[in-house]
């Protein structure tokens, strides 16, 4: 069983699984539907995904993997565009996804960035999209700290769930002010590219898997790089990681990671070659 935590009173699993690049390859299709068939198996039972996300494959493909299971097995995570979130696009929005995924309501809904909307007009028809069922819940992605007491403040903005945001060994800034904002008001860190596509994202240097000093971690607990950059992001109460994975193995070690208990002297060693934030960085995005 998977521990779950409380996102703004929503249940959540600590661990789900990532939509970023499913279904932007044909021949891959089958084996990311089988990955993320067996993720559920295992108790990864949040997906996330984005009608920006292969402009609406990934939504596709996901769809097509939960043909069958029980709509109460699963929860869905979408986002819309921040030129959707507004009252002229964003139910349509939600409509297309939920045609896509082949759902009639999604358990979450976030904003994927901040754009010109005002966020009172995305708050509204966020509340709207819950009190017609099309939503359970709704959230935010992309927002540092200054832009959630901004949403604080509005009418309603507390009932934001979730802030989806890139965290990770090597983008470590939201450890400085933002997680602890966010825990003190329950509202949790959802971490997508827990493990930085291997260290393709724009801007990364790290090479993870040639670093060796996480080689020698791994090597001491038997486990893969990969599982002990995740194990870094579950450590904290609040966060949910969503890796993304095309392949049975690799959701297997995903689901693994889990269990995984790391002595705090390793966790030090790890510090002092991936530092943790000692002031105030710019919000990393991908």
């Amino acid at each position: 069983m998977i521990r779950t935590i409380s996102a703004n009173g929503l249940t959540l699993p600590v661990l789900g699984q990532g939509g970023w690049h499913i279904g932007d390859s044909a021949q891959k299709a089958r084996n990311e539907i089988a990955a993320l068939r067996l993720g559920i198996e295992l108790g990864m039972t949040l997906i996330d995904t984005a009608e920006m996300y292969g402009e609406g494959k990934s939504e596709q493909i996901i769809g097509k993997a939960l043909a069958g299971l029980n709509r109460t097995d699963y929860q869905l995570v979408s986002k819309v565009y921040p030129h959707n979130a507004g009252r002229r696009n964003i139910f349509a929005s939600c409509d297309a996804s939920l045609k896509r995924l082949k759902t009639d309501y999604l358990d979450l809904y976030l904003l994927h960035w901040r754009g010109s909307v005002p966020l009172e007009e995305t708050v509204e028809c966020m509340e709207n999209l819950v009190q017609a069922g099309k939503i359970k819940r709704w959230g935010v992605s992309n927002f540092d700290t200054s832009d959630m007491e901004e949403l604080w403040a509005i009418p309603s903005g507390r009932n934001c769930a979730v802030d989806q945001v890139l965290y990770n060994l090597g983008s470590r800034g939201i450890e400085y002010d933002l997680i602890s904002w966010l825990a003190a008001r329950e509202v949790a860190v959802m971490a997508y590219c827990p493990l930085a596509q291997a260290g393709t994202l724009r801007r990364m240097s790290y090479d993870f898997k040639r670093d060796p000093v996480l080689a020698a971690i791994s090597t001491k607990y038997n486990i893969s790089v990969t599982q002990l950059m995740l194990a870094f992001v579950l450590r904290r109460d609040n966060v949910i990681a969503i890796p993304k994975s095309g392949s049975i193995t690799h959701t297997r070690e995903n689901a693994e990671a889990l269990s995984l208990s790391i002595a705090e002297e390793d966790w030090r060693e790890i510090d002092k070659v991936y530092l943790p934030p000692s002031a105030k960085m710019i919000l990393d995005m991908e």
